[in-house]
């Protein structure tokens, strides 16, 4: 029987460590040497979020590979952009139109790919490009939100800070005593007050019925000058109106009689309406006294006579 040396064992022993320690490298970053070849696909980002070898791959939140390789993107016109190698465990079938996303696990977790499938159009073929999209991260979202807040925040910090040092320096030693003691005025000024509101409604407790019974008192009081003043009112009211209807009457008397003594001709103003004689007479009168008037703004000298030398002078006679 073949014996193996101490040496032969431990080169054995060290060959499958070193084995060992390869297979796990690059099972750690994403290779499973013992499994066969998988199928890989390829996807371009200008930024990756975080995005590690061995980040899994899902599709509807299950795993279905892991990200293989990450390496810059050679092209001239995409400087400083990545392409992100991942491998599909599952036999799975969807088209070039899919897209390739980059989220958040969730609060402690780190970045992952999310394959939104389409499957319409050219079915998928390992090795093609497809779309990448890049989620948006409720942590970023909500610290740009937080940073004006924060700002904001941050000023009315120091606004206050430098209130309280105003207020601290206003509110010195002097200024908090005179404070306290009007607080204990106040107090004991609150307190005589409770005192008398309680003196107060004992008073009135004490009373209630004397209280009650004035007070019905003086409504009765109030209902009887009301109903007095009312009937006052009343009262005058029809004494004047009757004593105005009996003025009003006794003057359209009088106007009746005046009218009835006018048209039957008793009185001068009667006797001027009905008596045609006295009519012309006054007509006549009328006539001489214009004549008499003309004749004296004429003659004047024939019915006023002056002299300085006791002379008349010869006045015409008046014309028929």
């Amino acid at each position: 029987m073949l014996k193996i040396t101490r040496p032969i064992k431990a080169g054995i022993i060290a060959l499958a460590a070193l084995i060992f320690f390869f297979w796990g490298f690059n099972y750690l970053g994403g290779k499973n040497l013992l499994k066969p070849k998988i199928p890989t696909f390829f996807t371009e980002y200008a930024n990756v979020q975080g995005l590690n070898t061995a980040s899994p791959v899902t599709i509807n939140g299950f795993q279905v590979g892991k990200v293989q390789h990450i390496s810059f993107n050679k092209a001239p016109d995409k400087h400083g952009q990545f392409i992100v190698e991942y491998s599909m465990d599952a036999d799975l079938e969807f088209s070039k139109n899919s897209v390739v996303r980059i989220y958040s696990e969730g609060l402690m977790g780190g970045k992952a790919l999310a394959i939104v499938p389409d499957y319409e159009g050219e079915p998928a073929k390992p090795g093609d490009f497809l779309k990448g999209d890049i989620d948006s991260d409720f942590f970023a979202d909500f610290a740009d939100r937080i940073n004006p807040l924060q700002a904001k925040v941050e000023s009315m910090i120091v606004q206050a800070d430098s209130l309280l040092v105003g207020l601290n320096d206003v509110l010195d030693t002097q200024t908090r005593n005179k404070i306290k003691s009007s607080v204990s005025k106040l107090d004991r000024s609150m307190s005589n007050l409770n005192r008398m509101s309680a003196d107060l409604s004992g008073i009135l407790a004490e009373n209630k019925t004397q209280l009650t019974n004035t007070i019905t008192g003086a409504q009765e009081v109030t209902v009887r000058i009301k109903d007095l003043t009312d009937n006052l009112n009343k009262e005058i009211s029809e004494a004047q109106i009757a004593e105005t209807v009996q003025k009003l009457n006794s003057s359209i008397e009088r106007i009746n009689t005046l009218v009835g003594g006018l048209e039957e001709g008793n009185g001068s103003l009667g006797k001027l309406l009905k008596d045609d004689n006295l009519y012309q007479n006054l007509n006549e009168a009328s006539d001489a006294l214009d004549r008499l008037l003309n004749d004296i703004q004429n003659n004047p000298k024939r019915y006023v006579h002056f002299s300085v030398f006791g002379r008349k002078d010869k006045c015409e006679e008046p014309k028929q």
